[in-house]
């Protein structure tokens, strides 16, 4: 009677207990809540492309998380030892009990025993406090410095690519990459790992245990956890594939968020409102039908896993119950033991889920190390040549062909050849689409070309460091490209050196001064994203101060009074005329009032130069020139 007195107290207390000793965990949630899908970020073209790798089934791409974390032994350190702790304090718990309750309710118990063994669990229990705790600061730590870390190094490879990089790749799915996969690095780091290696602790430590407690039972055990753990895989692997697709439909329904609030205004002045919510939603309900599939999945794995767990547990009291009945073991115990195997059998199943978590890690780690690993086209040579000093602006094209990444069956430039002396201005002219802009990209570098050499300063700018060559050029872009700051820094952003008198005096020859001391802080103020608290003209204004302020021997104008008022436009191209006086000038313009003082007029159709001269020269010609000028200036047709 004595026996099963003490099996019913250890019968009734072990419900309460799992879930508290399970409770201590602070990760369990973490595990439930990474199941939830991570918007995933693939580019486009991998997205559309069949022969997409698929995601990796391997843990080789977490090498590069690894990499970064053991640049920080110390918290590795003592984040280990905290581990250690945790799991001893946990797997120490069922042996305390189990002396509880042999001596609690054993007859003629020692009360001064029963005591020690509770202040002993006390402290074995403020033990494993402090060691959560500590395990929790310093993986947490960890994780967020490895993230921190891939970030700044991503980011410093990504402004080294050329921009044809950004053409090919869209610019929303590598800050995906930045923001999403990095989270679940993060997540890995500082969850799933610390979570597998705390459950392998467990398990070791815990069959061990156990052998020592009940050896026939212990193998009884060994053959449920198998069968607890296939179903868990089956499952698992099933539930990865829908998760990825899951992860694929709110990636898109991110994307098309920021594509139409981008585009608000083009959405509401035609109306399409309507359209754009039944397309959101549309994409909303694909994403709904796969998310389904996976809860579905979830609780059929769920329901499986909990039966096969308690059922085993069941079997194992009931094994158990006969052998406190027969007297062979005390009910402490087979209270230990049931307690254990729970820890034992959760630990091999979590383990199960953190390889599938690790393998999600793998999938961010491999897709950021594309990143990491994309090599600039446009690259300084070994040995670049210098440029000549002090620099004299000349630029020469010859015999120059390009083709951009994505249009290769098209050439922007065909047999391109111009010679531009010091000092002179040029004006580029032409229909839509002729290659006038692609001139300027060329200049600047952000591409090469196929065929044929471009030189400044008589050094051809393959043999010479970009950064060198883009010292050398201010640029005002159609249109005026503003940053997330306030108008101090968007302003110097030409000449971070700039003192706010220069740039006081770069704003007044760009006939900007007067807004800009009427904003609220003045320099200080903040403009917004893009600049979007100033209009478009005072944004092209902007625009032309910051290359005022390159002081760079070589100008770049894209149509850079295009948004001008006349008021403005004129006040603004005399600053011009008279910064382009010693300079080198390329400008490309549609209206062709802006540039019939420029010292010769060249125009391009389809990639060629088909005129070139002065305005007078270029009207009188009868050319192309002649039939645009004729349409601008006097409406013929």
């Amino acid at each position: 009677m004595r026996n099963r007195g003490q099996f019913g107290i250890g019968v009734w207390i072990l419900p309460r207990l799992v879930p508290i000793c399970h409770g201590m965990d602070a990760d369990q949630a973490t595990l439930e809540a990474a199941d939830k899908p991570a918007k995933r970020s693939l580019f486009r073209r991998q997205r559309s492309d069949p022969d997409r790798p698929k995601a990796p089934r391997s843990l080789k791409p977490l090498k590069m998380v690894f990499d970064a974390a053991i640049k920080y032994p110390g918290h590795l350190v003592l984040a280990a030892i905290a581990l250690l702790i945790t799991a001893s304090a946990t797997l120490a718990i069922p042996a305390y009990f189990k002396a509880i309750i042999d001596q609690g309710f054993a007859e003629g118990g020692n009360p001064d025993q029963i005591a020690d063994s509770f202040r002993l669990l006390l402290m074995v229990v403020g033990v494993l406090a402090i060691g959560t705790a500590l395990r929790f600061y310093y993986v947490s730590w960890i994780g967020e410095r490895v993230v921190a870390d891939i970030r700044l190094k991503v980011q410093q490879n990504l402004l080294r690519l050329a921009p044809g990089f950004y053409e090919e790749n869209s610019p929303k799915e590598i800050s995906s990459r930045m923001t999403s996969d990095t989270t679940l690095i993060e997540q890995v780091v500082g969850t799933t790992v610390s979570v597998a290696l705390r459950n392998t602790l467990m398990a070791i430590g815990g069959t061990i245990y156990l052998f020592y407690l009940a050896p026939q039972m212990t193998l009884g055990l060994a053959l449920v956890i198998p069968a607890i753990v296939i179903p868990i895989t089956v499952f698992g692997r099933r539930l990865r594939n829908v998760s990825r697709t899951s992860q694929d439909r709110v990636a898109d329904v991110g994307a098309m968020v920021t594509e139409v609030l981008s585009g608000m205004k083009i959405v509401q002045a035609f109306n399409q409102e309507n359209r754009e919510g039944a397309r959101f939603g549309e994409a909303v309900e694909r994403t709904f039908a796969v998310a389904k599939r996976r809860i579905l999945i979830r609780a059929m794995m769920t329901s499986v896993i909990i039966f096969m767990i308690f059922g085993s547990i069941t079997m194992l009291m009931w094994t158990g119950a006969n052998g406190v009945a027969s007297g062979d073991i005390s009910g402490g115990t087979i209270a230990a033991f049931v307690l254990t195997g729970g820890l034992v059998a959760g630990a091999f199943g979590s383990l199960t889920e953190v390889y599938g978590d690790l393998l999600r890690g793998a999938g961010a780690a491999s897709r950021l190390s594309e990143l990491l690993e994309e090599k600039p086209t446009i690259a300084p040579p070994e040995r670049p040549m210098q440029l000549p000093e002090p620099p004299r602006g000349s630029l020469s094209f010859r015999n120059v062909t390009f083709r951009y990444p994505t249009r290769l069956d098209t050439a922007a430039l065909k047999d391109f050849s111009l010679e531009v002396e010091p000092g002179e201005t040029v004006a580029i002219v032409g229909p839509s689409g002729g290659g006038k802009s692609t001139i300027f990209q060329l200049v600047e570098r952000f591409y090469d070309p196929q065929g044929g050499t471009i030189r400044v300063d008589g050094v051809p700018l393959t043999s010479a460091d970009p950064a060198d060559i883009r010292r050398r050029i201010a640029l005002v872009p159609q249109e005026g490209v503003l940053f997330s700051a306030n108008a101090r820094d968007n302003l110097r952003y030409g000449n971070w050196d700039a003192t706010d008198e220069d740039i006081w005096e770069a704003a007044r020859a760009a006939n900007a001064e007067h807004f800009l001391r009427d904003l609220p802080d003045g320099l200080d103020t903040y403009l917004g994203e893009s600049g979007t608290r100033l209009s478009g003209g005072q944004q092209q204004r902007m625009a032309i101060a910051r290359a005022l302020l390159r002081d760079a021997p070589i100008l770049l104008l894209d149509e850079a009074t295009s948004a001008l008022d006349a008021e403005s436009e004129q006040s603004v191209q005399l600053a011009l005329d008279n910064l382009m006086a010693t300079r080198t000038t390329l400008v490309i313009a549609h209206r062709l009032a802006t540039v019939r003082a420029a010292d010769r007029i060249v125009v391009l159709e389809a990639g060629r130069i088909v005129e070139q001269g002065t305005h007078n020269e270029l009207a009188d010609a009868g050319g192309l020139y002649s039939r645009l000028a004729a349409l601008q200036f006097t409406g013929a047709s």
